[in-house]
């Protein structure tokens, strides 16, 4: 069996492992190594550049935080006595949270 030379690990004495940094410096760049994929330094995206617009997301996304903050919290304090305060406090927060959760994650995905 051939042993490679070079092993990465040094250890001074036999308490563990000892990095030595100069072992790893000439060793080709991997698939996911940023040093190899170097055009994003050369030509890089002005923030500018990117669709940062508000649009109609922006709107929905403002709209379900108004109904979730404002609406439903309203809903739940003028209640009827007579309806079922099971379906006044568990129900009705959970619909605006839920919706909220959905479309936030909706108004930050760009397709």
């Amino acid at each position: 069996m051939a042993r490679s030379k070079r092993t990465g690990v040094t250890s001074s004495d036999d308490s563990g492992y000892v990095h030595d940094p100069a072992d790893f410096d000439d060793e080709p760049a991997g698939p996911g190594d940023e040093s190899a994929n170097e055009e994003w330094l050369e030509n890089p995206a002005h923030p500018e550049t990117a669709d940062r617009e508000f649009g109609k997301r922006g709107w929905v996304l403002v709209g379900v935080i108004v109904y979730a903050f404002i609406i439903s919290p309203l809903a739940i304090m003028f209640w009827p006595m007579d309806v079922s305060y099971r379906f006044a406090l568990l129900i009705l927060p959970l619909v605006p949270a839920v919706l909220l959760a959905v479309t936030a994650v909706w108004a930050t995905t760009r397709a």
